[in-house]
């Protein structure tokens, strides 16, 4: 066979490292992106942020302190004529309690309620340990008891048996396995003596039990220790008719025991756990306007970002040169720079489409929420779906109604009588809103509210209901059955 050399025209699609970059940019979260810019500011000398200038963030500064100079001697004399209150100190420096206060710095934590920055700086194992050491145990003692504290999990539970905890007991408190599991015994009566309530409990039972110990003595301790000790699981599943039975107590007695028991703590030692709060930066704020909604970007989440005019001039020049690898990174940061505005302006047009078509939602809630799909709006933007996909995962939207995901305004739908077509979003909200007004003496079955979504034109099964019902965390009817 002859080889012969042949030319062919062809088309194909070729992702170029530009395009590459504004792929990973669209689909990253606000977290993500500022990660990937502090990455390539360190990295890429001829990229940096555009700090705005005092000016630009306090405009007519200027004339405002000129003005306040101005009126300084006349503040000066009125302040001199002006009494001194008594809750100012001697030398005139700090506020009066109760004052006002001016904005509040992010950063101070004096407004944190004080509670939670005990359970964030205290652990349940510190808060046990400080309590043990003011104990009039002697050392052995403590010892256990210490042993004990460190086999309890994070909600405060004692999960091994004290059988297997003899079995790891260090040499200095091993001995005779009898002998050994009666000083555990002993020392797990020490520890749950302590606070919180209910630590060291080996079943939620035991952990109620504990904590109703705690309390005074009354009627409703004493029925509340009865149904917790022998009728938990009818207390569970809402028998009250068995409990009544079984106790010989009227309904406002089982109420007032099964108030006492809600209002204890099945998990002492959550408290201490520590706190991991999670802040969402919106991308997008939507706002009413001449009575539409409008959506603009959040400029708090908008890195700015400039080439660097020092090493630009360097680059020109040296630009006879060649610019050796200053040219490259000075492309790059081109790049990144019109990739991250066009991350943005994708974001604020693809919001703006979701907002057209959700505008009943935004006026009267979820129950106006409208089905709606990625191709609606891939259609409307000229963009493809997967990038519709992109653009609205890990982006949120903050309105008057509360900060939401992008995807959340997406969902099925279920069809109507009139042939039309029902948000999921605003079917769960109706179930909601039937859920929460129905008579909890007779509280409504699936297939009660689906009848009731019929009646409304909304088709709908029971096991749909049942479905959207468990998505929102609602109970079956059984267990939402009060006295």
């Amino acid at each position: 066979m002859k080889q012969t050399l042949q030319l062919k025209l062809s088309q194909h699609l070729a992702l170029t490292p530009q395009l590459q970059q504004s792929i990973r940019l669209l689909q990253l979260s606000s977290l993500e992106l500022n990660q990937e810019i502090e990455q390539a500011l360190q990295e890429n000398p001829l990229l940096e942020r555009d700090e705005p200038t005092e000016a630009a963030l306090f405009p007519g500064a200027n004339d405002a302190l000129t003005h306040t100079r101005a009126e300084e001697p006349a503040a000066a004399s009125e302040e001199r004529e002006r009494p001194v209150d008594a809750d100012w100190s001697a030398d005139g420096l700090e506020w009066p309690s109760g004052g006002v206060k001016g904005p509040r710095d992010p950063n101070d934590e004096s407004d944190v309620d004080a509670g939670e920055l005990q359970a964030a700086a205290t652990s349940l194992r510190d808060h046990l340990i400080g309590q043990l050491a003011l104990s009039q145990l002697s050392g052995l003692e403590r010892l256990r008891v210490a042993f004990l504290v460190e086999a309890l999990d994070d909600d405060g539970y004692l999960a091994q048996e004290l059988e297997e905890l003899v079995e790891v007991l260090p040499e200095d408190m091993a001995g005779e396995p009898d002998e050994v599991l009666e000083d555990l015994q002993i020392a797990l009566k020490h520890l749950q003596s302590l606070d919180p309530p209910g630590v060291g409990a080996r079943n939620p039972r035991e952990c109620l039990l504990l904590q109703l110990a705690n309390l005074p003595p009354s009627p409703d301790n004493t029925l509340a220790r009865a149904i917790v000790r022998d009728h938990l699981e009818q207390l569970a599943n809402r028998d009250y008719a068995r409990i009544k039975k079984a106790l010989g107590c009227d309904d406002t007695a089982l109420r007032d025991a099964q108030t006492l028991i809600r209002s204890l703590n099945p998990r002492p030692g959550a408290q201490f756990a520590p706190l991991d709060t999670r802040y969402i930066v919106p991308d997008v704020i939507v706002r009413k306007q001449r009575g539409g909604w409008v959506v603009q970007l959040n400029q708090e989440a908008m890195p700015r970002l400039r080439i660097n005019r020092l090493y630009a001039d360097l680059l020109r020049k040296q630009r006879s040169n060649g610019g050796g690898n200053l040219a490259g990174q000075l492309q790059e940061a081109k790049w990144l720079i019109k990739n991250v505005q066009q991350r943005f302006d994708t974001i604020a047009r693809v919001s703006q489409a979701i907002v057209d078509r959700q505008r009943a939602f935004f006026d009267h809630g979820e129950v106006a929420m409208r089905p709606l799909t990625l191709r609606e709006i891939a259609d409307t933007v000229n963009l493809h779906e997967s990038t519709i996909s992109r653009v609205t995962t890990q982006k949120y939207l903050a309105s008057p109604r509360g900060i939401y995901e992008l995807k959340y305004f997406f969902g099925s739908h279920v069809a109507t009588d009139t042939g039309g077509a029902a948000s999921s979003t605003a079917i769960r909200a109706l179930i909601k809103q039937l859920v929460g007004a129905e008579d909890g003496h007779k509280p409504l079955s699936d297939a009660r509210i689906a009848e009731i979504l019929g009646e409304q034109g909304i088709v709908v099964a029971r096991r749909t209901v049942a479905k959207y019902r468990e998505s929102l965390s609602i109970p079956p009817v059984n267990l939402r059955k009060t006295l």
